[in-house]
């Protein structure tokens, strides 16, 4: 059956944890798309490399999106050689999707801010619209390139999705969940308890390999 419309959230999930699935679980349900991809990339261009193998946490993002048929693992930058860059992400979707279905890419409010950092980045409109998960208390910029990109392409209205297939700026306020996987990390490494920060298949992949010790 074609899809309509897909969201793209990437991320090292190092580890994938509730506040990642019961974000993406909450996009699916606000934005009306078909499905989520959780993306894990290989090599950030933005930081240090994560602490678990891509394929360790690919595996943790299977293991965790098993039972919810619109979450779906898309491991295509593990298989790509070098830095994981979005836009070539989105123009393979785009072409395996085609031209009618609308692509979505889940940004952090602090990715807004340094997007000017992004390979290409004045293209990624051109290919999907962009989701900024807003954070209480956080700010677009007011002045700078990134400023007037956001004021010429922001809507918000989420229909706009099933309307139109890129080039659009939407916030999406969702719930906030205080988990991170640097405090997960920390915890492992401190051998405390992570039990209910993320789901039983991943503590015991994790336990299993001994992985953030």
């Amino acid at each position: 059956m074609p899809l309509n419309a897909v969201a793209v959230f990437g991320g090292t999930f190092d580890p994938v944890h509730h506040g990642h699935l019961r974000s993406a679980l909450e996009l699916v349900e606000h934005l009306s798309v078909d499905q989520i991809r959780l993306m894990p990339c290989c090599s950030p261009p933005h930081r240090g490399m994560p602490a678990a193998a891509a394929e360790h946490r690919a595996a943790m993002v299977q293991l965790a999106v098993a039972r919810e048929e619109k979450l779906i693992c898309d491991r295509r930058e593990l298989e790509r050689s070098g830095k994981s860059y979005s836009i070539d992400s989105l123009i393979e979707l785009h072409e395996e999707l085609g031209a009618g279905c609308s692509l979505s890419l889940v940004m952090g409010c602090d990715a807004v801010q340094s997007v000017e950092s992004w390979h290409r980045w004045q293209e990624l409109l051109d290919w999907a619209h962009i989701v900024v998960l807003a954070r209480p208390g956080w700010q677009f910029p007011t002045t700078g390139a990134v400023a007037r990109w956001l004021s010429e392409h922001r809507c918000d209205d989420h229909r706009v999705l099933q309307r139109e297939r890129s080039g659009r700026i939407l916030v999406a306020q969702l719930r906030p969940l205080a988990i991170s996987s640097t405090e997960i990390r920390r915890l492992l490494q401190d051998d405390m308890s992570i039990r209910y920060l993320l789901p039983e298949p991943v503590l015991d992949y994790i336990q299993l390999h001994q992985l953030y010790k």
